[in-house]
């Protein structure tokens, strides 16, 4: 881990382990820790964002034992804090990764402004409301917020960011396997892919590099293969959860799927994730039997009505105009949330193979599924 890495996970961990008082929404440090803390580079002064609000998702909605969440920021061999473990890029947001020593958590940085303030000020309650309502929400368990409650330089140079959020890591459990089986656990960050991206669309993808475009977008190579049951009630939960995404404005969110050979979870009784079961984090078995899947829906942090999306979507319609009727269609970044919840939708539906009970796709068992148009009309 390098310097500037060190000095991020420090004030990570001065945030979670402090007891002072975490600021709120009208707290602000005094005039002379706000002097100290705006020189501040790469070691900044970060707090808890609504300390108790949290609290109370991770012990009542979410049933994570408190004690157990603080002691996954300490070594296990030490009892002590330790640095947190660097991980190597999982995105292309620019974003910084750290997991907690045990690797039960996972946290990212939000260093663009226009994501801070979206959730912080706009999705937290609706958020917070609809975990209260559904906690086996498949939308990510996020456990704390931390932030720079001053100004710093660190953060107006993007040196060190100023918002970390601390969220369940379902891969939690891979690191039990040997290095062998570890490789056959597979990811996917999954997206409507018919949407207009630059880097692969403009001048079919000359202009940009093979490296760039590999990280756009992932394509799930197979099918999901579930029971009609297990199909209905995955779309009709991501069907309510991203309900509340749309109603504000968020666009561009992810699907986060994870497989692993059914076989792995036999051999090494592979750990789950902490917090209250639901299906999907604990591991459902496909109904061929050779895959575990878990699934959680991510990166819901862009505002269509940010002022980056709105000019991204002046930039999209002027290259569509001079195209001469070349008409690429929206960016998932520009379009409107309601139709990127009806792409995101049908791509879930489209991903799902529905089989019986002996692992054969399934012909006239019982009546179709609800279509994805159904669903969007009662929600």
């Amino acid at each position: 881990m390098g310097r500037r890495q060190r000095l991020i996970s420090k004030s990570i961990l001065r945030a979670i382990f402090s007891p002072k008082k975490a600021y709120g929404t009208d707290d602000r440090p005094s005039l002379l820790a706000r002097i100290f803390a705006f020189f501040s580079v790469f070691n900044l002064t970060l707090a808890r964002y609504r300390a108790a609000l949290f609290k109370r998702l991770r012990n009542e909605i979410w049933e994570i034992d408190e004690e157990e969440y603080k002691e996954s920021f300490r070594s296990s061999s030490h009892n002590k804090r330790s640095d947190l473990v660097a991980v190597g890029d999982l995105g292309y947001s620019g974003s910084t990764f750290f997991t907690t020593p045990n690797s039960k958590f996972l946290l990212k940085s939000l260093p663009r402004h226009f994501e801070q303030s979206f959730f912080r000020d706009r999705l937290l309650d609706p958020y917070v409301e609809h975990m209260e309502l559904n906690p086996g929400s498949l939308l990510v368990r996020i456990t704390d917020l931390l932030y720079s409650p001053a100004p710093t330089i660190g953060a107006a140079l993007g040196t060190a960011p100023g918002h970390h959020i601390v969220m369940e890591n379902i891969l939690y459990g891979k690191s039990n396997c040997t290095n062998d089986d570890q490789e056959q656990w597979e990811t996917y960050d999954l997206k409507p892919n018919d949407y207009f991206y630059p880097e692969r669309d403009v001048a079919g993808g000359r202009l940009a590099s093979e490296s760039v475009k590999e990280r756009l977008i992932d394509e799930f190579p197979d099918k999901v293969r579930l029971t009609i049951d297990e199909k209905e009630d995955l779309v009709a939960q991501i069907t309510k959860d991203t309900k509340i995404l749309q109603e504000n404005n968020a666009v561009d969110y992810s699907l986060f799927l994870v497989r692993y050979p059914a076989s792995t979870a036999s051999t090494y009784n592979v750990p789950v994730p902490p917090g209250k079961d639901s299906p999907w984090r604990t591991g459902l078995t496909s109904n061929d039997g050779k895959w575990v899947y878990r699934a959680i829906l991510l990166d819901f942090f862009w505002a269509k009505d940010a002022v980056q999306a709105m000019a991204m979507t002046g930039l999209v319609n002027t290259f569509n105009f001079l195209k001469w009727g070349r008409d690429h269609g929206p960016m998932s970044i520009t379009t409107t949330s309601d139709e990127y919840r009806t792409r995101f939708l049908r791509m879930v539906d489209d991903m799902i193979e529905v089989n019986d009970s002996s692992g054969q796709p399934a012909g006239q068992l019982r009546s179709q599924p609800p279509s994805t148009g159904d669903l969007i009309g009662e929600v």
